[in-house]
């Protein structure tokens, strides 16, 4: 869960965080998100929000015991989820769960109510403000 490791550096930092989203986030972005001790988001935004699955990239055969393997690793993850959703956002285990059993998409202002975002509030970036372009270059890294 690479998401959850981002979540614990992201809080352990020696900084306010603010997390705003300008747009979606979706998935383990959840979780990273909750991270920011102020969350915006933009009146338009959406948050998705759903369970922990696995997949493969080859062929695979499952036996009884690595479904129950994998089984238990999912339930460990949504279990780890689940107590930041609780603890950064009130979000109680048996909501989290029913977020978990679909796929939800809810907007800001649900948002808010939910506790996952504290403000709709539109970006502002003050003018003269630096703006940065960061370019990834497939050959040799960042530009």
């Amino acid at each position: 869960m690479h998401g959850i490791t981002i979540y614990n550096v992201l809080r352990g930092m020696p900084i306010t965080l603010i997390t705003h989203n300008v747009g979606n986030v979706d998935s383990i972005g959840a979780v990273v998100f909750l991270a920011g001790e102020k969350r915006y988001a933009c009146p338009q935004a959406t948050f998705m929000l759903h369970g922990v699955a696995f997949g493969t990239n080859v062929p695979t055969q499952f036996f009884e015991r690595n479904l129950k393997e994998r089984l238990a690793a999912v339930q460990a993850d949504q279990e780890r989820i689940k107590a930041i959703y609780n603890d950064r956002a009130g979000i109680d285990p048996e909501t989290a769960e029913k977020f978990f059993l679909g796929e939800s998409t809810i907007s800001a202002a649900d948002a808010i109510k939910r506790g996952l975002a504290h403000e709709l509030r539109a970006v502002e970036i003050p003018a003269g403000s630096p703006v940065l372009q960061l370019v990834f270059n497939r050959q040799g890294g960042m530009l």
